[in-house]
């Protein structure tokens, strides 16, 4: 298994470009050396791509330093490696950081940025573009939205603090408000709450309701005539993955340009005039250690 590394411990090695170092433990096993064992391991990366990364110092030992490739196996312990893709294409959008302070960042996401590294997506991602360019290797996401997905994310700056702030989000201390263009939905009043069960769906990066009890829940609070289409204000009370978007496209109204929902749209080129019409908004909540009110609202617009 490994893991992308967010600590900084003195063992860890330092960020590179951003980006910072993932982590594989070394289980029992007859592999010579450590070069073997990480070919066999992840068999996608020849073992000359290997071997330059140990050349360059892209992978560590359990104290952080360089290893050499043909080190002696040593069961039990875990290695230190980066990450290497080929060169991402400019997502060609940027973020604006509306707050700043020495336990929090708030950033407002452009359309189609990726808040984490993930797949294809390395430097052009919210998270390393942050810790790059503002020199925060600390930095962590406490939440996350769909890369499709406009507007607000909150960052923890300092990992002393950071689990205070954590626990907001685990205790749904925290009012998050999204909006939305979509379809009028017919023969309803507003508000409206649903309330259904959400499941891995297929294909597997999408999401679907199934029957059993009810583990997400959204409010739709409101709507305005916004062109052909309405306006919509939602709260999500949980956070399942595509929740908002699921649900819209269950009440017969789907956000405008969803590529996924209610039907996967096929397209082998990707492209940007066709953004999601839905943008994290707002969020508000009392800050665990100053104990006064914060709102923040993003300034895009759909």
């Amino acid at each position: 298994m490994t893991t992308p590394t967010t600590t900084t411990d003195d063992a860890t090695p330092p960020m590179r470009d951003g980006v910072g170092a993932s982590t594989v433990w070394l289980p029992a096993g007859d592999w010579p050396s450590p070069l073997a064992f990480l070919s066999a391991r992840f068999p996608a990366i020849d073992t000359g791509q290997w071997r330059s990364r140990f050349e360059r110092g892209l992978v560590c030992d359990a104290s952080g330093a360089p290893l050499d490739a043909d080190a002696p196996y040593t069961a039990g312990q875990h290695l230190y490696y980066f990450r290497e893709l080929p060169p991402e294409p400019r997502i060609p959008f940027d973020a604006e950081v509306l707050h700043r302070d020495e336990h929090l960042l708030v950033a407002d996401k452009p359309h189609f940025l990726p808040v984490l590294p993930s797949g294809r997506f390395l430097q052009q991602t919210l998270l390393v573009r942050l810790r790059r360019e503002l020199n925060l290797p600390e930095l962590t996401p406490l939440h996350r939205i769909d890369r499709g997905t406009a507007g607000l994310v909150i960052f923890s700056v300092n990992r002393h603090s950071r689990g205070r702030y954590q626990q907001l989000f685990a205790t749904r201390a925290i009012e998050k408000g999204y909006l939305a263009l979509a379809p009028a939905i017919h023969g309803v009043e507003l508000p409206l709450t649903r309330r259904s069960r959400l499941v891995r769906g297929e294909p597997f990066f999408r999401s679907c309701e199934t029957e059993g009890p009810a583990n997400s829940e959204t409010v739709i609070e409101s709507a305005t005539a916004h062109g052909t289409l309405q306006c919509y204000r939602l709260r999500p009370v949980t956070g399942k993955k595509h929740q908002l978007r699921v649900h819209m496209a269950a009440l017969g109204a789907p956000i405008a340009n969803d590529p996924m929902y209610p039907v996967v749209q096929q397209t082998d080129v990707e492209t940007y005039d066709r953004p999601l019409k839905l943008l994290a908004h707002s969020i508000a909540f009392i800050d665990p250690l100053s104990q006064r009110a914060l709102r923040f609202t993003s300034r895009r617009t759909l």
